[in-house]
């Protein structure tokens, strides 16, 4: 078969011949349809991601959808580091994949369950999230944070403030459910227009989110009431300097969100209305597909892609 192989860190993957997977008890060999280019896949090609075990050559590719042997088009996820989706066949447990609605748009779904997932999983998995609570989304202009706007109205937010650095694109937000938009660089916009949150979703730490998290506890109007702080992503940077009194003055609260916080049980719980909500419409996703023997022109060109997803297909 061929496969998306990369034999170098820091190299695009190149189409060639690979081994045919061998399934481990319990998975099964599925036909890849669709398989998507999110930033994690990108991290895992480049040995950078957190969980990289530095294992070389490697397929890249943590989900996509494909058709299994009883002929069922189902979203997966893949459990190897090494043999992932982005090649004509994959080995997968059947446990780990949910059928895909009828008409559903395989590349839709490939493209979109990812950068879902991120915020849907963190807001039913990580924290207590009542309906009716009130969020922020920092880094709101990019894939997962464009998702997250939709995901936290969908689980019952009451009141969503997305801040992000491309302020067109932040503008396009109040259509898909953000209530007030701010560009990032202005810390006490944000910091003002977010005051009262219950709840951070951070795509990208770093300086940035650093500087918000200040301001925000200083601007809120019972510092006491508890703020859960949810980091997702790290755009921004993989350090970020909080002071100790934000901690101690504050009823703020940090924590993670990602594969190692929660496991794979109850990603795999999330499934099933993660795909339903992207297949019915109820979340947006962009999603441009390219054939799996470009890999090296799509992985060059993915900045172009803006807020969408490129999939490589079959």
């Amino acid at each position: 078969m061929h496969a998306a192989v990369v034999t170098t860190f820091g190299h695009a993957p190149t189409w060639q011949e690979f081994a045919e997977p061998t399934p481990a008890d319990g998975e099964v060999v599925v036909e890849v349809v669709a398989a998507g280019l999110h930033p994690r896949v990108r991290s895992q090609a480049d040995g950078s991601h957190y969980t990289s075990e530095g294992a070389l050559p490697l397929v890249p590719g943590v989900d996509g959808v494909g058709r299994f042997p009883d002929g069922s088009l189902r979203y997966f996820a893949v459990a190897s580091d090494t043999r992932g989706s982005m090649a004509e066949r994959v080995a997968v447990d059947p446990r780990a994949s949910v059928a895909l609605p009828d008409g559903a748009d395989p590349v839709t779904i490939a493209g979109g369950a990812n950068p879902v997932m991120s915020s849907w999983v963190a807001l039913r998995r990580r924290i207590a999230f009542e309906p009716g609570s009130r969020v922020l989304v920092l880094g709101a202009t990019g894939a997962s944070g464009t998702a997250a706007v939709q995901v936290a109205k969908h689980l019952g937010a009451s009141h969503v403030v997305a801040s992000g650095r491309d302020e067109a694109r932040l503008a396009a937000l109040r259509e898909l459910g953000a209530d007030v938009v701010v560009p990032l660089d202005d810390v006490e916009g944000v910091a003002a227009a977010a005051a009262d949150v219950d709840v951070v979703v951070d795509y990208v730490w770093g300086q940035p989110a650093a500087d918000v998290m200040r301001a925000l506890v200083t601007a809120r109007s019972d510092r006491g009431r508890r703020l859960d702080w949810v980091a997702i992503g790290s755009t921004a940077g993989q350090e970020a300097r909080i002071p100790s009194a934000a901690l101690r003055a504050s009823g703020l609260t940090i924590v993670g969100s990602g594969q190692g916080s929660v496991g794979r049980a109850a990603f795999v719980a999330e499934l099933p209305g993660i795909v339903a909500a992207i297949a019915d419409g109820t979340i947006r996703v962009d999603a441009t597909g390219v054939r799996f023997a470009e890999v090296e022109a799509a992985w060059a060109g993915q900045g172009a892609a803006g807020a969408g997803r490129v999939v490589l297909t079959a």
